[in-house]
């Protein structure tokens, strides 16, 4: 299994950065998708952005442009560089992991780490 937990949360003043980390623990991360989840006031989950095992990555319109993720292996750890922050950013941010098997989809979270965007 893998357990995740996710830091770097905090207030920031729109158009600022943040940069989240997700740390992992438990065997096999490298072959693990990595990806940011968030959840607004009054909202669903909704997907971010995702990094493949092989470091291929894709964003939500939303963020396209302002977000990147990256991941280092060797430190078992995904982060989401979060530049140009607006109000509607503000959200709690989710560190998910994921891995197809033959019977199911491995499907990980994080704790979840609040980023409020808000002058």
């Amino acid at each position: 299994q893998v357990q995740l937990v996710e830091s770097g949360g905090g207030l920031v003043q729109p158009g600022g950065s943040l940069r989240l980390s997700c740390t992992a623990s438990g065997s096999g991360f490298s072959i693990y998708d990595m990806g940011w989840y968030r959840q607004a006031p009054g909202k669903t989950r909704d997907w971010v952005t995702t990094i493949t095992s092989g470091e291929s990555t894709n964003y939500a319109d939303s963020v396209k442009g302002r977000f990147s993720i990256s991941r280092d292996n060797a430190k078992k750890t995904v982060y989401l560089q979060m530049n140009s922050l607006k109000p509607e950013d503000t959200a709690v941010d989710y560190c998910n992991a994921k891995k197809k098997i033959i019977t199911a989809l491995l499907n990980y979270w994080g704790q979840g780490t609040q980023v409020t965007v808000s002058s």
